[in-house]
This record gives structure tokens, C-alpha cells and sequence, in this order.
């Protein structure tokens, strides 16, 4: 009978739809495995796709075999600028393109054949869904944390709307490519910074991958050092400045400030005055990417000195772009000695450069800043002291003279929450012209998004939505006076920072999610995705959590125990994308081969956390293992066990978990391979291999190709579902070889092997080694035998 994997899938696809193999009952434990939803766009999957999705499965199936009740879902984060702009591209509604997309992606998701609870899928634009996405909101806003502020935010003039600073990729925006530039916008702020400190220390206990945790940990960027006041000369004013480096005050020889900073209008002299208005507007122009990575330094002098606090000198004030006003201060000590930066603003408008950190302890001739640690110079009393005992002992220093104080400082910024379009959701609140900005009653949830003819940006700053008179006119939920809705949209992360929790009871109208739920489900045992989303996506997972749990809501303060990144599939060296013509499309390959053999290939590829290039010959190989699998199976002749059936069943029950527990799947899948050759040698020899062996390899074989399991599982005679079965066990006392091969040499020369026992004496090894090596020993005297206990024979003749 030869392998229909067409049919044999249609088949199984069909008997769990009527029989579920994933059930709850009151002896199972539970365990919530999920994938990172997805945005479900008009390309469709490819097989790049595949491949995280069909590593979740395994590891569902995996735990289904351990005894587990697992919660798999999936569901759709189809809100947001993607699917906006994809919408106005095909000159389409997006809820009708979003709808096409939903129902393409699912009809593909459903060819993986994986256990998705499609009871429980959500979708981010279904108004009973973001009706929660609301609420938090609004529990935000009740809590301090969603404020308006005016602000000069990333702007994309192609896509017509704000962008967060982590939406901006090298000075472009990371959905179009377009140059970002700078536009002063009313927008909503969440205070993510309020939980800076918590977000840094709790990524101590995650399982998660070190890179990971380091990308968030630098995005969060703690950094320790000194507030100090500079007064201004001449004038009643003095400037804060943050500096990690207080070590280096005595080397300050000039003051910068971010052309944003509040003071610099005040600050600029008559005369310097039209210069600096004109840099000012020329830098608002510039993306906040663009102004750290531009190597050319610009600035203007503002005509004022500030006073160092140490020692006295005059420093030059000035402004130059690459002072950010929404790091530190907005205003920095530049010590050129001891900072790149600052060594090439220094060198090109000719200002003094001081050193006062030398590694020898002698001042020298710098070519460039000097950056390591080393011995203090020309810094009055601090002379002769090690730099690293002066950074803590100068903001004492400071302290004690209420110049300044010790501060923790932090690269974090409040997240830039609102959207100038259309595709989102409404943000809950109106703005009254008596009560100011009144969040919406919980009862009124959801706003809904209306229905609209227009939806194409404005360019003026203004969402869609300000134009739907009808929609916007509202009353006050305070005063029941006049009022507008807001009229700005949440982003796209706005959906996806909780949606993990909603799975559960996606149709709980009650509450976010019941304690009955929470207790059962959450937090995320096992979440599968994209390193890409390593600091936008899971940082505000995390900050909703802890918002979550500080409010009742959730009792823990972590999404996500356990993360997996799976590397990308890419095809002739780059990311597959529909614009480089290097897509693979799954579908084909499936109608070909199989869900099983493309299942088994996207895991066989390559170390999953890593990129693999796509090989067409690769799946033909795994569809050819598959047919000696079936063969193996379907052709094999009953015997009694023997020691060595029992043997190598134990190694591969040990090798495959082994495999499998560090998640070292590509090896699982050469493990399958090597341990299928070995019993088909031995079904060679033995006339056949025994029950129990064909059995567990079937069941170790069915995370990984669920539908040729099935079959095999029903062939051998088995009437239950595979997946009601146990994960094999072994004994280690079992996998203990009683006999080993090893090589016989004559003069160093191979002559053959022989099978030893593990404890055979060498003259028993010796008399094999003579028999097997007759040939090569005739007409030759013996001068010397070498035996090497469990691995070679060597008979020295001549």
C-alpha cells in the first residue's frame, strides 16, 4: 500500500473535527501556548510563516502527550496603519479588506492542520473585543497615565500620522520607508515611564532569551550619574544638566542645549538671535534618528556663559541637534576630552579641549577622545585619584555643596499613544468646553468606529473622523453639556498589548477576563514569535500587565513566562517578500507533498531561533523519509522484542525528549531519521521489529506529522487517537549496549570488524580479531597485538 498524503490527511483533518483530541477533563492540567496573532495582510502566508506556526503546534502536541488540556488559539491584530494603507492601495473599505484577508489567512492557517481552538479566535477590529481595549484605557486615564501633552512628534507625510520613536528605523518609517520628519501635534501620551524600574528588574526572572532581555534593558536604558545647576552669567537663570560622567566636570569646557530646550529663545543674545531662530526651525525638520547618527556637527552659539560649579571658567553656550530634548535635561556638559561627540563639535567650531583623565596620570596630546578609566588631572583636589572612585565621590561632592545631586536617569519615553487615522480605535473621551476632557462612561462602551465613505488621511494633523459631524457632537458624560469626541485613533499596539489575556472567554461581556479564567490560563506558559517584536510589542505586553495587576485586574505581573523567537526563512539570501519575487507559497508545496512532509521540512531546515535559507530539494527529502517511515511501518512482520530492539527504542525515547526539552528541533528531526535507518537495518536482520518499538516511534513521530501518525497508529491496530496516548518513557539501564563494534587493523591497515561484548576478555577479542584478519596475517609473523578495550585491534606482522 503506498503513502496518500492527500488522502490520508483529508481523512484525519475530517475524524478530529468530529473527534477533538485536545479536551478538557478534571485529571488534565492546563498549559497556554500562543503565537504571536497576526496581521493578516492581503499577501497572504508564506512558508516563512509556516514556520512559527507550526513549531507552536508541536510544542501543543508535545504538551497534549504529556497529559495537558492546552489552550492554542489564534486570532487576527488587524487594526492599525497595515491594513489602513493596504485599504487605500486596492481603493477598498478596510473592514471589507480586512474581512477578505481574516478569511484567506485562516483558509491557510487551517492547511497546517494545527490544534487552534477556533471557538476562542479574536479579532482587534470586532467592537466586543476593543469595547476592553477602551476600558484599559480609560482605567489609564482614571489612573494618571493617559495624558494630552503638545509635542513635536515623528511624522510620516506618507502615511499622513504620528509615529513612536520605535516606528522610526534609520530616520524612515518602518511601515513605508518614507524620511520622517518633525511636526508639533496635540497627542496622547501613556506614562510608560512610570514603570521604567519595574520593566528593568523584572526581566531577571523571564525565560527568556538573553538577547531579547538585553534589547529591552538598553531600550529602557538606566544610566546613574549627577544633576548639576550651571548659572548663567549676566543673568538670574541657571541650567540643569544630567551627566553620567560627574568624574569629568573639571573637563567641562563648553555647554550644549537641544534646540527644543525651553530656555534657548531667553538665552539668545540680540545678535545671535535670527541665527538661532533659524537652526531651530531647520532641526525641528529632522527626525530624532537623523540628528544621533549624523556625523557633521552643526550648532550656534547663543552669545551667553554658563559658570562651571568646580572651578569657575566661562563656558560657551550653545545649541546643536544632537542634543535630544527629551533625554536628561535637554541640556548637556560637553567635556571633549573624554566624549566623541563632543571631541568633534569641539574641534570643529575650535573650543578648548581639557583633559582630565590620563592613564598614566601625565596630560597628553589627544588625537581623540579618551574614553577608558584612568587617573584624575587638573581637577583640584580630586588629583591622583582613580576616575572610577571620583564618578561616586564628586556627587557627594555636589550634594554637600547643593550644586547638585545623584540621579538615575533613563532612555525610556512615554509612549506616543494616538493616531491620525482612521483605521483604530476610537480613544473614549470628549472634550468639554466646561469640564475639560471627561473620559465616556463604562456603560457607553464600546465607541464605535463609523462607518465612513472618506477615510483616507488628511495631511492636516487631523484624523478622518473630525469631519463626521454627526459622530463627533456628542454630550458631556459629566455635565451633560455639549462636547466633541476625540477624534485621534489608538495604535496598532493598542489591541495586541493584552489581547492574550481576552483568548480565555473571548465572549465574556462581564469583564475583561474571570478569575476562573485567569486562574486556569494566564500567564503564558510557552509564546512563540518574531525577534522584531522584541521591544515594541512585548515591552507593552509587559507594561499593560503590571498595569493590569496594579489595579486588580490580573494577579501576576508578567505576560509571558517562556519565549521563543523562531528565525526567519529567507530564499536567495534575503527576507522573502512579494516585492523581491522570492516568495514560497505553501499551498503548492502542500498540494505536492503533504502537510506532514512541508510540517516535518520547515523544522528540518535549520536551528529554529535562527535564519534558514529555503531549499526546494529539502522537502523532497523529508517526503522521501516519510515514505520509509510508511514502509517501515506498513511492511514490518511482528517479532519478540530483543535486547537490542529494546535498546535503541530507550535511546531514541531519550534523545528525542532530550532534543525536544531544549528545543533543538531540526535535531529531533535528524534523530527521527538516524533512529528510522537503525530499525529498518534491524527489521533486515530480525525478519521484523517488535509492537512496542513501531508504537513509540509512531507516538514520538506525531507532534511532528500528526496526519501519517494517525494512520500508522490505526494500522498497527490501535483504535484511540494517537494523541490520547503518553509521551514514551525510557530507562537508562536499558540503552546500555552488551555489544559494540569495533575495528581490526593489520600493521595499522583496516581489516575488518568485529562485534564484541561490552565485557569480553582481550584473548576472546584477540582469537575474533585472528579469524577476521586471516588473510592479511598468512605467511606473516606476529610482533606485536594492541588492544584498545571498546574501540580497535591492531596486530602488528611482517
Amino acid at each position: 500500500m503506498q503513502y496518500n498524503a492527500q488522502a490520508i490527511e483529508q481523512k484525519w483533518r475530517k475524524r478530529w473535527e468530529e473527534n477533538p483530541i485536545n479536551e478538557d477533563t478534571e485529571d488534565k492540567k492546563h498549559y497556554y501556548c500562543l503565537d504571536m496573532f497576526p496581521y493578516p495582510s492581503g499577501n497572504g502566508l508564506h512558508v516563512g510563516h509556516w514556520r512559527g506556526y507550526v513549531l507552536s503546534d508541536v510544542w501543543s502536541r508535545y504538551q497534549i502527550l504529556h497529559g495537558y488540556h492546552v489552550l492554542h488559539p489564534m486570532g487576527w491584530d488587524a487594526f492599525g496603519l497595515p491594513a489602513e494603507n493596504y485599504a487605500i492601495q486596492k481603493k477598498v473599505h478596510p473592514a471589507t479588506a480586512t474581512a477578505e484577508n481574516v478569511a484567506n489567512f485562516k483558509r491557510q492557517l487551517q492547511e497546517i492542520s494545527a490544534v487552534y481552538d477556533w471557538d476562542k479566535e479574536i479579532n482587534t477590529t470586532d467592537p466586543n473585543y476593543y469595547k476592553w481595549t477602551q476600558w484599559i484605557f480609560l482605567k489609564m486615564f482614571e489612573n494618571g497615565l493617559a495624558y494630552e501633552k503638545e509635542m513635536p512628534i515623528n511624522w510620516c507625510p506618507s502615511c499622513k500620522t504620528g509615529l513612536a520613536n520605535e516606528e522610526v528605523k534609520d530616520g524612515e518609517c518602518d511601515r513605508c520607508g518614507s524620511i520622517v520628519t518633525k511636526k508639533n501635534l496635540r497627542q496622547w501620551m501613556l506614562k510608560i515611564t512610570a514603570y521604567a524600574e519595574r520593566l528593568l528588574n523584572d526581566l531577571e526572572g523571564l525565560e527568556w532569551p538573553e538577547k531579547v532581555k538585553k534589547m529591552q534593558a538598553d531600550w529602557i536604558g538606566k544610566s546613574y550619574g549627577a544633576e548639576i545647576d550651571f548659572n548663567v552669567e549676566g543673568m538670574d537663570k541657571s541650567i540643569k544638566v544630567f551627566t553620567t560622567r560627574p568624574d569629568t566636570l573639571y573637563g567641562a569646557s563648553f555647554m550644549v542645549l537641544a534646540p527644543e530646550h525651553a530656555d534657548v529663545l531667553e538665552l539668545a543674545t540680540d545678535e545671535q538671535k535670527a541665527e538661532v531662530e533659524k537652526y531651530v526651525f531647520d532641526a525641528s525638520t529632522k527626525s530624532s534618528v537623523d540628528r544621533m547618527t549624523d556625523k557633521e556637527k552643526t550648532g550656534v552659539f547663543l552669545g551667553r556663559y554658563a559658570v562651571n560649579p568646580l572651578n569657575g571658567n566661562k563656558l560657551p553656550i550653545w545649541i546643536s541637534d544632537y542634543v535630544l530634548a527629551d533625554y536628561g535635561t535637554g541640556a548637556i556638559m560637553c567635556v571633549p576630552a573624554h566624549d566623541e561627540r563632543d571631541f568633534a563639535f569641539a574641534k570643529k567650531f575650535e573650543l578648548p579641549i581639557i583633559q582630565v583623565i590620563s592613564k598614566t596620570g601625565e596630560e597628553e596630546t589627544l588625537e581623540e577622545a579618551y574614553t577608558e578609566e584612568g587617573i584624575m588631572i587638573n581637577s583640584g583636589d580630586f588629583n591622583g585619584m582613580k576616575s572610577s572612585e571620583a564618578k561616586v565621590k564628586i556627587p557627594d561632592y555636589l550634594e554637600s555643596k547643593n550644586i547638585g545631586k545623584k540621579t538615575t536617569n533613563y532612555k525610556l519615553r512615554d509612549w506616543v499613544f494616538s493616531r491620525q487615522r482612521y483605521w483604530g480605535e476610537p480613544i473614549p473621551v470628549v472634550h468639554c468646553d466646561c469640564c475639560g476632557v471627561v473620559g465616556v462612561k463604562e456603560e457607553d462602551l464600546p465607541v464605535r468606529l463609523p462607518d465612513v465613505e472618506s477615510y483616507e488621511p488628511t495631511g492636516t494633523g487631523e484624523s478622518p473622523l473630525a469631519g463626521i459631524e454627526e459622530w463627533v457632537n456628542t454630550t458631556c458624560p459629566k455635565c451633560g453639556g455639549p462636547a466633541k469626541r476625540e477624534t485621534n485613533t489608538m495604535p496598532q499596539w493598542a489591541g495586541s498589548s493584552w489581547y492574550f489575556l481576552r483568548y480565555p472567554n473571548p465572549n465574556n461581556d462581564k469583564e475583561l477576563i474571570s478569575k476562573e479564567d485567569m486562574k486556569k490560563w494566564v500567564p503564558v506558559d510557552m509564546y512563540v514569535g518574531g525577534i522584531e517584536h522584541a521591544v515594541l510589542h512585548l515591552l507593552y505586553a509587559r507594561f499593560y500587565t503590571k498595569f493590569l495587576n496594579d489595579i486588580g485586574v490580573v494577579d501576576f505581573a508578567e505576560p509571558f513566562k517562556r519565549l521563543f523567537n523562531q528565525g526567519m526563512v529567507t530564499k536567495d539570501g534575503a527576507k522573502m517578500s512579494k516585492s523581491k519575487g522570492n516568495v514560497v507559497s505553501p499551498d503548492e508545496l502542500v498540494e505536492k507533498y503533504g502537510c506532514d512532509s512541508l510540517r516535518m521540512y520547515e523544522l528540518f531546515i535549520g536551528p529554529p531561533e535562527l535564519d534558514s535559507e529555503w531549499d526546494d530539494r529539502g522537502i523532497e527529502g523529508v517526503y522521501r523519509f516519510l515514505n520509509k517511515v510508511w514502509k517501515l511501518v506498513s511492511e514490518n512482520k511482528e517479532v519478540e522484542a530483543t535486547k537490542e530492539m529494546e535498546r535503541i527504542r530507550h535511546k531514541m525515547v531519550y534523545d528525542i525528549t532530550l532534543r525536544m526539552e531544549s528545543f533543538n528541533l531540526n535535531t529531533v528531526v535528524s534523530g527521527f531519521m538516524q533512529y528510522t535507518n537503525s530499525l529498518v537495518d534491524l527489521q533486515k536482520q530480525a525478519g521484523g521489529i517488535d509492537h512496542e518499538t513501531i508504537k513509540t516511534l509512531i507516538v514520538l513521530l506525531a507532534p511532528f506529522v500528526p496526519h501519517i501518525s494517525e494512520e500508522l497508529w490505526e494500522m498497527v491496530g490501535e483504535t484511540d487517537s494517537v494523541f490520547k496516548q503518553s509521551w514514551p518513557t525510557y530507562d537508562e539501564s536499558k540503552m546500555v549496549e552488551d555489544e559494540i563494534e569495533i575495528a581490526v587493523q593489520v600493521s595499522g591497515k583496516m581489516a575488518g570488524k568485529i562485534k564484541v561484548g561490552v565485557d569480553e576478555a582481550e584473548e576472546s577479542v584477540l582469537a575474533k580479531a585472528h579469524e577476521v584478519a586471516a588473510a592479511r596475517l598468512e605467511g606473516k609473523q606476529i610482533v606485536k597485538e594492541i588492544y584498545v578495550k571498546g574501540r580497535i585491534v591492531n596486530i602488528v606482522a611482517k
